[in-house]
């Protein structure tokens, strides 16, 4: 039998804390070697006892979630999975700990009580395991651009761009978050996003990223009219997509490959109202969502760009693009938001 996943557990609510080292502990595949009641201890036992992931609260005395989520990454990088409240203030700081390096945030469990707790508690210990796996670092480091094998198809043959859509898990919230801050408020598109968050997270990371940003950011309605220097993020559980005259589509449609939302239903959706006039990004997270609707995106004549390997948090969904062929440009994170400007000053 394999060693067991090492956890080290932060939560100062004895009885929250207390909860969440039974759920770890009733999978025999991890152990908890570690319990600290604040963001100090918290640093302490990952620098000590090197886990191979760590539970973090946001709100502890001494030192909240957010400093010691930067002090781990910074000494000690170590997988970061943020367990939060849905009060407003805790989600913000769970945004701003994953754009430190945290992988994923997670909502508290109530308790026994509560009808979902063996799906949540399954959840819960299926997401750790995943974050755990995750080889993470100190910082981003800054590349050039990666050359593609092949040639892209000459810019000239390309409609004008009418709509970017973005697809994102793991490490999302920070790409978003980066490229998001350097687009002008005059940005002439429309972006719709799909990022694979925890239920009840969309609306707090709406107002995160729209402090962020010169652009509007807001969870998006059916049936809404799209407007230029808009962002609008896929609702909890819901697939986004668009239908003619520019209205977004909001749906609670099966699931696709396993997301709702799905990247591959948005993409496959603005590739069928706007063709050749879309613009899709595929940036860090795991599995392969989106890699079925970028085909169909890519035979409308719409461009992709991927994030490149070394500013992914995990090269999964941007890796399956690439190795498909997908891709018209594979580009470091800090490179994307100045490619989408320049596409935008091309002439037909």
């Amino acid at each position: 039998m394999p060693n067991p996943l090492r956890v080290v557990v932060a939560e100062d609510s004895p009885t929250a804390r207390r909860l969440l080292v039974e759920i770890i502990r009733a999978d025999p595949s991890m152990e908890v070697v570690g319990e600290a009641r604040d963001g100090l201890e918290a640093v302490e036992l990952t620098q000590r006892l090197r886990p191979h992931l760590v539970t973090m609260d946001i709100q502890m005395p001494n030192m909240d979630g957010l400093e010691a989520t930067k002090r781990i990454m910074t000494e000690v990088p170590t997988p970061v999975v943020v367990v939060s409240t849905l009060v407003e203030r805790d989600i913000q700081t769970s945004m701003s700990a994953l754009r430190s390096g945290a992988l994923a945030v997670l909502q508290k469990l109530v308790g026994p009580e509560s009808p979902d707790f063996e799906r949540e508690s399954r959840h819960l210990r299926d997401t750790l395991k995943a974050m755990a796996a995750v080889k993470v670092v100190r910082h981003w480091p800054e590349r050039a651009s990666v050359p593609l094998s092949r040639r892209a198809p000459p810019v000239g043959s390309r409609a004008r761009p009418e709509v970017v859509a973005i697809a994102t898990s793991t490490g999302g919230p920070a790409a978003l978050h980066r490229i998001l801050s350097e687009l002008p408020k005059d940005f002439p598109l429309p972006i719709l996003v799909v990022q694979h968050i925890a239920l009840g997270f969309a609306e707090g990371m709406a107002s995160w990223l729209n402090s962020a940003t010169a652009l509007e950011v807001k969870v998006a309605s059916d049936g809404e009219t799209l407007k230029p220097g808009t962002v609008y993020l896929a609702p909890d559980d819901r697939h986004l997509g668009v239908v003619t005259e520019g209205r977004a589509h909001v749906s609670n449609t099966a699931p696709v490959g396993g997301f709702r939302p799905s990247g591959t239903h948005l993409f496959r959706s603005v590739a069928r109202t706007y063709g050749a006039g879309c613009v899709a990004l595929i940036l860090t997270g795991m599995g392969q969502d989106g890699l079925e609707g970028l085909r169909e995106l890519r035979q409308a004549g719409g461009r992709v760009l991927a994030q490149d390997e070394a500013t992914s948090v995990v090269f999964g969904m941007p890796g399956v693009v690439v190795a498909a062929g997908l891709a018209d440009a594979v580009l470091p994170l800090d490179a994307i938001a100045s490619h989408l400007k320049e596409l935008l000053t091309l002439k037909e």
